[in-house]
């Protein structure tokens, strides 16, 4: 297991490791004691920052929305007047990204996506922070001219999510689809939606 961070704030630290943990072990690996020995810190840093497994989980999520941006690269979404293929090009990109180079946060995200089932105080945390990606989504579809925003939201962020599951945690794990085929498959969604 390797954190990767260029020094960290010692919360940082706790939540990159946190994940990596989420990624490596399951929920069930991922206790404050771990924690302590994967990052390399005196036993008891981690409950000093985050008393409860509750408070632990919540760092988590936030620094894996944090991650998550940086992978989506929400500065990098065009502009509506670009239309459906640059908005193809730019969701292939980012959802490549999370399959290929941050498969561990992709894999991190699924564990905690699942405890927030659980765990309805966790679930508030994890909705809130997807809500970044959901509204800019939802703003630039309706800039594409989309009928019904929310709906075709749901269905690409869905489709997304779907293929990233399936090749990082379900059936088709073995590969991952190229840029390309991410894609065409974006490019035949979006067209279907707007139209294009």
């Amino acid at each position: 297991m390797s954190v990767r961070t260029t020094d960290p704030s010692r919360a940082d630290l706790v939540a990159d490791t946190a994940l990596a943990l989420l990624a490596e072990r399951g929920m069930r690996g991922l206790t404050h004691r771990a924690v302590d020995e994967a990052a390399g810190l005196p036993q008891g840093s981690t409950s000093n920052l985050a008393r409860t497994r509750q408070a632990l989980l919540e760092l988590a999520v936030r620094r894996l929305a944090d991650r998550e941006a940086r992978v989506l690269a929400l500065h990098e979404m065009p502009d509506p007047r670009a239309g459906a293929g640059s908005l193809a090009d730019a969701l292939a990109l980012a959802t490549h990204r999370a399959l290929t180079h941050h498969r561990e946060l992709t894999l991190a995200r699924y564990e905690l996506a699942l405890e927030a089932t659980r765990r309805p105080e966790l679930r508030a945390y994890f909705d809130a922070t997807g809500a970044r990606f959901r509204d800019q989504l939802t703003t630039l579809v309706t800039g594409m001219g989309s009928t019904d925003p929310a709906r075709h939201t749901l269905s690409l962020v869905a489709w997304a999510d779907g293929l990233m599951f399936s090749c990082v945690a379900g059936s088709f794990g073995a590969a991952a689809p190229s840029l390309e085929e991410v894609r065409a498959g974006l490019r035949e969604l979006l067209d279907g939606m707007l139209g294009a």
